[in-house]
């Protein structure tokens, strides 16, 4: 009977995150997955079932390392107005962090899966929907305490705060330069007072 090998499930994960992150769906090969994460590509198999599997695994594990953490700082308390510059503001130094090695899964999955994989279709809706859900929350109370946030309805600003994030990891894969992507900021932020 042949032995199963044994591996680190989230090593696995992580390392397929970053070959994804780094050539997208279409670019990565079965074997750029068994070099990155050191399993074979039957343990691939037994462990995800395909390489979709694989990639929809890799999405969960995107969510829960960072859209979760950033539902917890939309639910810290912190004054709308100032929490959302600081979502920003992190994000232009990620950024120009990743530089063009490491895009948005989200961004890139919407733009190259969502019209093959109904799965990632799901995944990819269900996050962007909950941070534009906890976004929602966040403006309309900062609203009924008279604070200065928004446009309008509170879904409707979380609605151009969610396209602002998509948007800027797009600007800045294209022109990672912090002035450029600051004044994007600026921009939306007087938008939003």
């Amino acid at each position: 009977m042949a032995r199963v090998r044994e591996f680190d499930t989230e090593a696995a994960l992580e390392a397929a995150m970053s070959v994804f992150r780094h050539k997208g769906y279409e670019g990565t090969s079965v074997q750029d997955l068994v070099d990155a994460t050191g399993v074979g590509r039957g343990s691939l198999y037994a462990a995800f079932g395909s390489k979709e599997g694989l990639y929809r695994a890799v999405l969960d594990r995107y969510r829960e390392r960072y859209a979760l953490p950033l539902v917890d700082l939309l639910r810290s308390g912190t004054p709308a107005r100032e929490l959302i510059r600081d979502i920003l503001v992190d994000l232009v130094e990620t950024i120009l962090r990743d530089g063009r090695e490491q895009t948005c899964l989200i961004v890139s999955a919407a733009t190259e899966r969502l019209c093959h994989d109904p799965e990632v279709a799901t995944r990819v809706g269900a996050t962007t929907s909950l941070l534009e859900d906890e976004l929602t929350e966040v403006i309309a109370a900062a609203q009924a305490r008279g604070e200065p946030v928004g446009i309008r309805d509170p879904r409707d600003s979380a609605r151009l705060i969610m396209t602002l994030i998509h948007g800027l990891r797009v600007t800045g894969a294209i022109n990672p330069d912090r002035r450029h992507l600051m004044s994007i900021v600026e921009a939306a932020l007087s938008c939003l007072d």
